[in-house]
């Protein structure tokens, strides 16, 4: 099942911009980098899904850092709902990856 968009492109309103650097301290630039590198796991949410399908990812940026993204897709672009610091136990499902 294809999840993402080709090309892989992003949705960014006033009301997400700066969200994430304000709660967490992750830029949308870093995110972004997240859906450009390998491996990139990606899961549906579904305890989290209700009027629309909701996706979590674990990826790392291009300086290696390894994060923990919410996203939706919506008029065929990545939405995302949230950003953070992977914790430990999602780090360590990332290195089985």
């Amino acid at each position: 099942m294809r999840i993402l968009p080709k090309p892989v492109s992003f949705d960014w309103d006033e009301g997400n911009t700066d969200k994430n650097w304000i709660r967490h301290r992750i830029t949308n630039k870093e995110t972004e980098e997240v859906f450009n590198n390998k491996p990139l796991f990606i899961s549906e949410d579904r305890k989290h899904s209700g009027k629309e399908i909701r996706f979590q990812a674990l990826g790392k940026t291009n300086k290696k850092k390894m994060l923990f993204l919410s996203f939706t897709i919506r008029n065929n672009k990545v939405r995302i709902i949230s950003a953070r610091d992977a914790n430990r136990k999602e780090r360590k499902i990332y290195e089985k990856i």
